[in-house]
């Protein structure tokens, strides 16, 4: 598909309402804490901490000593927000993000239009993006026929 039917086209309107994404842990025995999320994910420790200070994280469950411990569907949910910080969204809008998801489900509309608007952004990067890779293509083309040293005949 290329750019221009990618722009066009609308989002999709497959639904997955079930979860196929797979688990270090089935569910009721999913405590993982904060380094082996750390390790699963990438993130840091101190970017964990810091996303449930600013309310990127809902609130993360804790053992009677004081410890995180996340749960799969909290590893589900850092997964959705690696993928808002991949598309360039700004953390400000990932928090109001959160924040409608835990006011409810009256909040879809506000969530939908967060999210195609995102989705324009996207849509808008790829096409810089082509472009961009358009000119490099060109330049290593000129390079690549500059660098043929010429026939020689005898």
């Amino acid at each position: 598909m290329t750019v221009a039917q990618v722009a066009k086209s609308k989002p999709s309107n497959t639904v997955n309402c079930a979860d196929s994404e797979t688990h270090l842990r089935p569910d009721g025995q999913d405590q993982y804490t904060i380094s082996e999320v750390a390790d699963f994910t990438g993130l840091s420790a101190h970017t964990l901490r810091w996303y449930e200070r600013i309310g990127l994280m809902p609130h993360v469950d804790r053992s009677h000593t004081g410890q995180r411990r996340f749960s799969n569907k909290d590893l589900d949910w850092l997964a959705f927000v690696g993928k808002l910080r991949l598309t360039g969204m700004p953390v400000a809008d990932m928090v109001t993000y959160a924040e409608l998801v835990r006011a409810g489900d009256q909040t879809f509309a506000a969530r939908q239009a967060l999210l195609e608007s995102t989705r324009v952004d996207v849509v808008n990067r790829i096409a810089e993006l082509q472009d961009t890779l358009t000119v490099l293509d060109h330049k290593i083309s000129t390079y690549a026929c500059a660098h043929r040293a010429p026939e020689r005949t005898a």
